[in-house]
């Protein structure tokens, strides 16, 4: 089998990592449910590696409900001591209860959106314009970790009472669900 060239940050002896970035990674995600999951991801991670939540993800979506929104925003303080004890998911307090303060948000932005005729995924992806963005990076070290795009995106998130959502968390979210393609142009994932 030919060896792929890939983006500098995937290890070559990780085949978790080389899946998500293969197949996931600045793949468009247009499904509400699904960037709500990657948001409250991206915020797990914070100050980790992303293979550290990758390793877990399939724990988070049993912990979390599948990332049902509805179903979290009802999450009293037993189930987050419950949660608090899952040796399966990031056992940090302030973000697990960003989690249920975040589907609460989700619910109430939703609920508005849905009244104009818009949806969560036509309001993330309009900071986009819609469309991906597509850069031409030939090397991990000129990739940002924040953009003014990410920037607007978290000020507004943080305006709909979102938590865990920084400039530098948007801009990996955005990485993710391929509203920014940062593949590097030697990576064979790069659109040539």
């Amino acid at each position: 089998m030919a060896h792929k060239t890939r983006c500098a940050w995937v290890p070559e002896d990780n085949d978790l990592y080389q899946a998500y970035h293969d197949e996931e990674w600045a793949v468009p995600e247009y499904d509400d449910l699904h960037l709500f999951e990657m948001l409250l991801l991206e915020g797990a991670q914070a100050g980790l590696s992303w293979i550290t939540i990758l390793k877990k993800r399939d724990t988070y979506r049993e912990a979390f409900d599948n990332f049902d929104p509805a179903k979290i925003a009802r999450y009293d303080s037993r189930r987050l001591a419950s949660l608090l004890k899952n040796e399966g998911i990031v056992r940090n307090r302030l973000k697990v209860n960003a989690a249920v303060k975040n589907a609460r948000a989700y619910l109430v932005l939703q609920k508005a959106l849905n009244a104009e005729g818009s949806s969560f995924s036509e309001y993330l992806w309009g900071f986009v314009g819609g469309e991906p963005v597509v850069n031409c990076w030939k090397s991990l070290s000129e990739i940002p970790s924040k953009t003014e795009v990410s920037d607007a995106m978290a000020k507004s998130l943080k305006k709909h009472g979102f938590s865990f959502v920084g400039s530098t968390i948007c801009y990996a979210f955005m990485q993710a669900v391929g509203m920014v393609n940062d593949h590097e142009v030697g990576c064979f994932c790069y659109p040539h």
